[in-house]
């Protein structure tokens, strides 16, 4: 996974992240939308109607918080319900 930060300021971040589609991307998106501090999160991947761009860009925007410490803690959520799915279906198994 290649991670490039296209715009950054104190309270928006987007990046892109090569190599993924949409499930992953919902995925994170979502654990994003859970955090109080995370006012917006958003992904494009739509190459006509971004002059050419053909990776996902995922953006963030936040109320008074650093959004890549959100995205950290995001990517920390998925990281931890991932291992938590893995648990329980070997354990149905």
């Amino acid at each position: 996974m290649e991670l490039r930060v296209t715009e950054s300021t104190e309270t928006e971040l987007s990046i892109e992240i090569a190599g993924e589609d949409h499930t992953f991307m919902n995925v994170l998106k979502g654990a994003l939308l859970e955090h109080d501090d995370v006012s917006a999160a958003t992904y494009d991947v739509n190459p006509e109607q971004s002059g050419g761009q053909t990776e996902p860009i995922l953006t963030i925007k936040t109320e008074g918080a650093d959004p890549l410490e959100a995205l950290e803690g995001a990517a920390v959520d998925v990281r931890e319900k991932a291992y938590d799915f893995q648990d329980a279906f070997e354990a149905a198994a």
